[in-house]
């Protein structure tokens, strides 16, 4: 980017010039550290190429058994689709669809569409639809959760161990690969080379001059909202709202421009009282019901970290217990105190704040840890009359929890947070 350049910090809303960017290196937000730009030579080719192969290997993950439980010569073999189908057939729907949209759906959405957008680009032609791919992919990207997937598959194998023999299967270390990949083309893939590539939309109008870069005017200084300038969120790219006008489509990817989320607040208290609802009929009601010849036993979302630590495999046990416990509970109070402070108006700390809420958005998919146990052990153990594993109402509730948690991140608007200290500095 050439220097002078203006940005507009998408968690913040400051407006500053572009520095020369280092080789490989990040501009970051002067204000609250966000980063806005970063070097990366060949990014639609390395993207390309990690794009080609997740293709691969998402096919053979979905083609072939993931593990294996071998039991007085039997071996029952589950692939990915068979355990969502049994979790469908034993009335779990709504835990059989989250199952099969973060772990099958959103990242073949991602796959299909990053080819879609990158291979007419490499035979020099304009990809079809390159806006609707674009913020379809955009969209699928934070709901693909292959990496927690193979974390969830860790546990249920260290569970199963205790069962019977597990036989590893090719799928296993097929999504093992897929998740590096996946992350490798998330982080290749650069929006502004990419539509610099595609076409050049213009801005809605032309932008004010920019504001200088120095750290003395960081506070203080123009923000995108003062200056009617929205920053695409998916595309980056700066358009000016046009008066009387709270929301438009962005000229290049089609995405929602706001100056604010609308209701931001008001969307994220509500909910996080879901959240909280649901939080209880989580952790008391059983989330996994296992019948075998010694009776019947109902394993709540504690009893299982209980289980991992009594059985020796205490690392894993306190993987389970933060995913499970201590995340979901980091994530409801701190988007609380987020959503209280900011209503408020309160000018105290304000990057402090930026920074928890990128925790919080970073942390959220991990809670679908035990979502992927309890799937994998569903699907393995049916040995009818010996030992069967059904999933209790708790998972409900407690994959509720999760996206409704993330949705509360996704609605609201770090933005609000500096408004404040904007309010002051006028």
């Amino acid at each position: 980017m050439k220097r002078g350049a203006l940005l507009v910090c998408h968690d913040c809303d400051l407006m500053q010039r572009a520095g020369p960017c280092p080789p490989r290196g990040t501009l970051r937000c002067l204000r609250c550290g966000a980063e806005l730009e970063r070097d990366q030579p060949e990014s639609l080719r390395r993207a390309l190429a990690f794009g080609l192969g997740a293709l691969v290997l998402f096919v053979i993950s979905n083609l072939y058994p993931i593990v294996g439980l071998a039991v007085n010569g039997n071996i029952v073999r589950t692939t990915l689709w068979h355990a969502v189908e049994i979790l469908y057939l034993d009335g779990m729907w709504p835990i059989a669809a989250l199952v099969f949209a973060t772990t099958i759906l959103m990242p073949a959405l991602q796959i299909v569409c990053l080819l879609a957008l990158l291979v007419p680009l490499a035979l020099n032609r304009t990809p079809r639809q390159a806006p609707l791919l674009f913020r379809m992919m955009y969209a699928a990207r934070p709901w693909g959760m292959t990496e927690v997937l193979i974390l969830g598959l860790l546990v249920a194998l260290v569970k199963l161990a205790h069962i019977a023999t597990v036989v590893a299967g090719v799928a296993l270390w097929s999504f093992s690969a897929l998740m590096l990949v996946l992350a490798g083309a998330s982080a290749a893939f650069d929006a502004r080379q990419f539509w610099s590539r595609v076409a050049s939309a213009p801005l809605l109008a032309k932008p004010p001059e920019a504001p200088g870069t120095d750290r003395a005017r960081a506070r203080g200084a123009l923000t995108g909202a003062a200056c009617g300038i929205a920053h695409c969120h998916a595309c980056g790219l700066l358009a000016r709202m046009p008066a009387g006008e709270h929301a438009v489509v962005c000229p290049r990817c089609g995405s929602a421009l706001h100056l604010r989320k609308v209701a931001s607040l008001s969307r994220t208290w509500a909910f996080l009282m879901a959240a909280i609802a649901l939080y209880v009929p989580a952790n008391v009601l059983p989330v996994m019901d296992t019948s075998s010849l010694f009776g019947t036993q109902k394993d709540t979302i504690m009893s299982g970290v209980v289980y991992l630590w009594v059985s020796g495999s205490w690392p894993l046990a306190l993987l389970v217990f933060i995913a499970s416990i201590v995340v979901p509970i980091v994530k409801i109070l701190g988007l609380s105190y987020l959503a209280w402070s900011t209503q408020r108006g309160s000018k105290w700390l304000p990057g402090q704040r930026t920074r928890i809420y990128r925790l919080i958005e970073l942390i959220g998919r991990w809670s679908m840890l035990d979502i992927y146990v309890i799937t994998m052990l569903v699907a393995l153990v049916q040995f009818k009359a010996l030992a069967t594993i059904k999933a209790g109402p708790a998972a409900i509730a407690f994959g509720a929890v999760v996206i409704l948690t993330m949705f509360a991140a996704n609605v609201f608007d770090p933005r609000l947070i500096w408004d404040a200290v904007e309010r002051e500095d006028g």
